[in-house]
């Protein structure tokens, strides 16, 4: 098959998913072709079978326009890429303006090519800037008119219907998944030296940053293990929310023992070195971030909101509690730091269930889904 992708390009689970997914594609013999604004923070070097292609942001100088309309560039860019390289169907990620576009493109391609447009819906295309007024209307259009939708966990699925409704609309679960060959556990000792000594406990939290990460919480719950237990707590990612949680460990004097280490094309290495992963989030559609924790042994302590219940199993692969509880989660966080017993089984089990998300056994759902599509 010949696939174009479409995705955000920047830090970010969609982008990583659409990414790895456009990769595992091209391992398996597949024709991909990603379409965005700039190379997705996943693609990184060569890799057989899978293009980038650029949507031209430069602009002009067209003095009736104040915002640059990006949305038909990218609109153009897919017909022309669709056109050329004779795409079967065009793979979206994120509803809003992706969908969009792809819906456009395929009416500019009425007559002459059939381009089929499958749409996965990642959390806040729905939850968030999918239900503000200005957008809720050409939302609910863009995924009815795809020719077939994914959620990437069956919270998000019953929101989007309970949203909108989606007339005439199935909305298949198609989960999140970790290449195995970059996300594994550690199988050397000493490989966490380098952060911290054997006796000190390595935390650790990876997101964008954004308000609803709560990465304020995961320094207060860092705080009252550190309190406790010889810790440090790495950060990785960036965004709004790190002057906050800079300030607040600073006011807890724990700034010391915080790091940040600012956004990184792969976690997998400081993953591995870790003893605890930290998602005190809002809300969040899946958890790709903990799935890749858990790939690596990592047993994870999360808010239990959205979809991550569907992923960590509380009591077995982690702990889950509810959102802002602080005390709750440093004291889950202390009792599998603490208990060797305990830790040593959360280990185990969040490796286990990893492996029901891996790419060998989610990425041939989407191509049911695509011959199934094509066959329609």
């Amino acid at each position: 098959m010949r696939i174009g992708i479409t995705c955000y390009p920047t830090y970010g689970g969609s982008g990583a998913v659409a990414t790895e997914l456009g990769l595992e594609l091209g391992r398996r013999g597949h024709e991909v072709h990603m379409i965005s604004y700039a190379s997705p923070f996943r693609l990184r070097g060569y890799s057989e079978r899978v293009f980038f292609h650029e949507v031209d942001v430069s602009g002009g100088n067209y003095p009736l326009f104040k915002f640059f309309p990006y949305t038909l560039a990218l609109a153009a860019k897919q017909h022309e890429v669709a056109l050329h390289e004779r795409l079967d169907l065009m793979h979206v990620h994120y509803a809003i303006p992706h969908a969009t576009t792809a819906y456009l493109a395929k009416q500019m391609l009425e007559g002459v090519r059939d381009l089929k447009v499958v749409t996965t819906l990642h959390g806040t295309d729905i939850t968030l800037v999918g239900q503000e007024h200005s957008f809720f209307s050409i939302t609910k259009f863009s995924i009815e008119r795809s020719d077939a939708v994914t959620a990437v966990s069956e919270y998000l699925r019953d929101e989007t219907y309970k949203a909108f409704g989606c007339d005439g609309c199935t909305i298949d679960v198609i989960p999140n998944f970790i290449n195995p060959a970059e996300y594994f556990p550690a199988t050397q000792p000493g490989q966490r030296r380098a952060i911290a000594p054997e006796s000190t406990k390595v935390l650790v939290h990876v997101s964008n940053f954004r308000e609803v990460k709560r990465v304020v919480d995961v320094v207060r719950i860092f705080a009252k293990v550190r309190a406790q237990v010889p810790a440090v707590l790495m950060l990785i990612g960036d965004g709004p929310g790190r002057q906050d949680a800079e300030e607040e460990a600073r006011t807890l004097k724990v700034e010391k023992d915080v790091r940040f280490v600012g956004k990184l094309d792969s976690t997998a290495d400081l993953l591995r070195a870790a003893d605890l992963f930290l998602l005190p989030s809002e809300t969040e559609s899946f958890g790709l971030a903990a799935l890749e924790a858990m790939a690596c042994g990592v047993p994870v302590v999360a808010s239990r909101v959205g979809g991550i219940p569907e992923l960590v199993v509380h009591g077995e692969t982690g702990a889950l509690a509810p959102v802002g509880s602080v005390d709750t989660m440093a004291s889950a966080a202390l009792q599998l730091l603490c208990d060797p017993a305990r830790g040593r089984a959360a280990r185990e089990a969040a490796i286990r269930r990893a492996e029901l998300f891996t790419a060998d056994r989610v990425v041939p759902q989407y191509e049911q889904l695509y011959r199934r599509v094509l066959e329609s």
